[in-house]
């Protein structure tokens, strides 16, 4: 019988949504190997049944679903709860030579995976769970240096301090309505006359709330990007001085505390116990505190998860002496 065939990549699996998406590529891409992106998008009555009890996962997919056929991957790396089908099935098809991560709580038992890499918050423990603060992300050293590069004449006429700001919006455990848009506009808008503001809005901003605090900063200079051309983020994370984050992304705060700038944390209203615990991480290493409407300069080391994960990663698969 033939072994199955296996090549030195890693598949990085997710349905696709930016936050899932954006965690397994950062993590894929620091093991080191080339990178494959496979998004799944199962469909009914699959997705009605418990992930492990999928019979054949990959007729389940949709027409547009990434393939998935050998050679099979070294790493296959998954997250959210539609890609762990497909880990699994990845490992069973590769005949266990696929060393498979699993990002975030599977909610099944973790002996299903080689490595699970949840947020310390999750307090899940196994002899294959190694914790992390907040989520992998794909900043780095030599992309910041590389978008600071690409963006640097566009914001040349920045000559003050520079504070970035990401702003989310509104989610399960967040409200960002058109209220909390002007409050946040208020808040920004007394920084103008002081700083040089620039600013990314996400897709659940909101249109209106984007509005609002476009027309609250006009005529202020302020930069504000309105989601055409290049998206200007890992630029905005390499320039800025001081990094200012709403409260209700996780991935924005890990990627802002892995530039090594003062990040301040903008509350909007809602929450859960994960984003206190996160913040309270990241304020206890040195790295964030609450934003008040001050801005103060300090350091600290760059948060650094996906390295150290990747690290291990590649001592578990040879690629690193143990």
């Amino acid at each position: 019988m033939n072994e199955p065939a296996v090549k030195n990549v890693t598949w990085a699996i997710s349905d696709g949504r930016a936050g899932m998406a954006n965690q397994v590529r950062g993590l894929a891409e620091a093991v080191g190997l080339p990178v494959q992106v496979k998004t799944v998008i199962p469909h009914l009555p699959w997705t009605l049944l418990p992930v492990t009890m999928w019979p054949s996962p990959l007729s389940a997919l949709d027409a547009k679903s990434s393939t998935f056929e050998p050679p099979w991957p070294k790493v296959a790396v998954g997250c959210g709860w539609r890609s762990i089908p497909y880990v699994l099935a990845v490992k069973r098809l590769s005949g266990g030579k696929t060393f498979t991560v699993q990002l975030q709580d599977p909610r099944i038992d973790t002996k299903h995976f080689d490595l699970v890499v949840p947020p310390e918050h999750d307090d899940l423990k196994a002899p294959n769970v190694e914790a992390i603060v907040g989520s992998p992300n794909a900043v780095t050293r030599e992309r910041l240096d590389a978008a600071a590069a690409q963006w640097r004449a566009k914001f040349d006429a920045f000559k003050r301090q520079r504070i970035a700001v990401l702003i989310g919006g509104k989610s399960k455990s967040h409200r960002f309505d058109e209220n909390d848009a002007r409050n946040l506009a208020d808040q920004l808008k007394d920084l103008a006359p002081r700083y040089d503001l620039m600013i990314t809005t996400s897709r659940r901003t909101g249109e209106a709330q984007t509005n609002i605090i476009t027309n609250a900063l006009a005529g202020t200079g302020a930069f504000l990007w309105d989601g055409t051309g290049d998206n200007p983020y890992f630029g905005l994370l390499a320039l800025a001085d001081v990094i200012l984050v709403t409260s209700d992304s996780t991935n924005m705060a890990v990627e802002a505390a892995a530039t090594g700038k003062p990040v301040y944390i903008v509350d909007l209203p809602g929450g859960d116990p994960k984003f206190t615990h996160l913040h309270k991480l990241l304020e206890r290493r040195g790295i964030a505190r609450k934003f008040t409407g001050e801005i103060a300069q300090w350091t600290y080391e760059p948060l650094n998860e996906t390295a150290r994960i990747a690290a291990l990663i590649r001592r578990k698969i040879g690629l690193e002496p143990r």
